[in-house]
């Protein structure tokens, strides 16, 4: 465990506070827009498949980006392609300013301006967790990983609130507006972030494919990574309850929608508890056979929770499995950031985006179209079954991932895997 003294450091650390402070007004944007933009076609349309679309036009353009975005990050300066990225985003909130202020009724148009959101956020999330790396030393980022994911995750849950309190006072305006001005405060803020840790440059691949494919093969032929990104993708694309919250409030536990309000948060709040832990006390011991038992913990908390019927048992269930997702996180980011060199980090990490948003969406998917075929109950214990199958599996085939004990042994383990291929 670290000492205080360490976490003081961290803060001290040049450049750290501005990063995390316009990182933080940035998501702060992004989630305010996103709860606004939703509400907004909503209101003009009156059509529950407005909203499907709403979140197709910024999923497709990032999903194709994505790769594309990986290796820019590789080869030009990261804070650069981020800071561009950001003024993308804000684009797009100054054109749905526009939109409400000439008072448009045609979706079409907001759909066009959600494109251009997608196409900046394949961008900005491989460039952030790139960025990091090259801003702090590698024997405190661990713990700067643990104290961006809990901010982050702060952010993303207070985010809708102050859209929505916003919206409320002042509309479209005032929260376009207010986004604006928060990624331009992000922008000032990056400013002021020096890059002190980057790695020269060196490619050796003389294409665009031959750098995308290189990426793949990079992370294909190195167990550890392979394992900590595809352990997430099929623990949270098989075992994820979210979108069968509004069922289970209504149907099984009997506690209309405030009840599917504090279960909504109850994951949130065992995060950031956690994270907040982590913060201070970050750990790096048995790193691998710790996640492995985190997403265990994930799948047992979900298979309890499919079973009950009692609300303050669901809502226990959902913090700890918030709880355990939150350790999962924070050794799948840091193992994945030690294993992967500079020069390889933004294409790793667009890879790593791309797993994550699409556990997300298609675990929302597989879900409702489960749900619906079987019954909410079935669907949620049939998908923790699922991911504790998925535990047992990728414990056995992944040995060298479940022996890691500390973080600095996956950079040696990538190191060796290098060095027995190059020769």
């Amino acid at each position: 465990m670290q000492p205080l003294p360490s976490r003081l450091s961290l803060f001290r650390q040049p450049g750290f506070m501005p990063f995390v402070i316009a990182r933080l007004l940035a998501v702060f944007a992004m989630q305010i827009q996103a709860i606004v933009v939703a509400w907004q076609v909503y209101e003009v349309t009156g059509e529950p498949l407005s909203l499907a679309w709403v979140g197709l036009a910024q999923f497709v353009p990032m999903l194709l980006l994505l790769m594309p975005a990986g290796d820019l990050i590789d080869r030009y300066n990261r804070k650069l392609i981020l800071g561009l990225s950001w003024i993308g985003a804000a684009a797009c909130s100054a054109i749905l300013l526009w939109l409400t202020l000439r008072d448009e009724h045609d979706p079409a148009w907001f759909y066009g301006a959600l494109v251009l959101y997608g196409c900046s956020r394949a961008f900005i999330g491989p460039a952030l967790q790139s960025l990091l790396p090259q801003i702090v030393p590698r024997d405190q980022l661990a713990q700067a990983i643990a104290t961006n994911s809990t901010i982050m995750r702060t952010a993303t849950i207070l985010g809708p609130v102050m859209g929505g309190v916003f919206y409320a006072i002042g509309g479209g305006e005032l929260t376009y507006a207010l986004c604006m001005v928060c990624f331009a405060g992000g922008l000032a803020l990056l400013s002021r972030v020096p890059v002190l840790y980057a790695d020269r440059v060196q490619l050796t691949e003389t294409s665009g494919w031959k750098r995308f494919t290189a990426g793949l093969h990079f992370i294909r032929t190195r167990p550890i990574i392979l394992g900590t990104i595809s352990l997430d993708l099929f623990a949270v694309l098989l075992g994820g309850v979210i979108a069968l919250l509004p069922i289970y409030a209504s149907d099984v536990l009997h506690v209309g929608p405030e009840g599917l309000g504090l279960l909504r948060s109850a994951m949130a709040m065992g995060e950031i508890c956690v994270g907040l832990y982590l913060s201070a006390r970050p750990f790096n011991r048995n790193v691998g056979r710790t996640m492995f038992i985190a997403v265990a913990i994930f799948g047992l908390a979900n298979l309890v929770f499919a079973l009950s019927t009692l609300f303050w048992l669901s809502f226990a269930m959902l913090l700890l499995a918030g709880a355990a997702d939150m350790v999962s996180v924070y050794i799948r980011s840091t193992l994945i950031q030690f294993s992967t060199p500079d020069a390889m980090r933004g294409r790793v990490n667009a890879v790593n985006m791309l797993f994550i948003g699409s556990s997300n969406e298609l675990g929302h998917f597989r879900a409702g179209t489960s749900a619906a075929w079987f019954g909410a109950v079935p669907a949620a214990l049939i998908g923790a079954l699922c991911t504790l199958g998925v535990v047992a599996g990728w414990t056995a085939a992944f040995r060298s991932l479940r022996q890691v004990d500390r973080f600095e042994d996956a950079a040696a383990a990538t190191e060796q895997d290098t060095a027995g291929r190059s020769q």
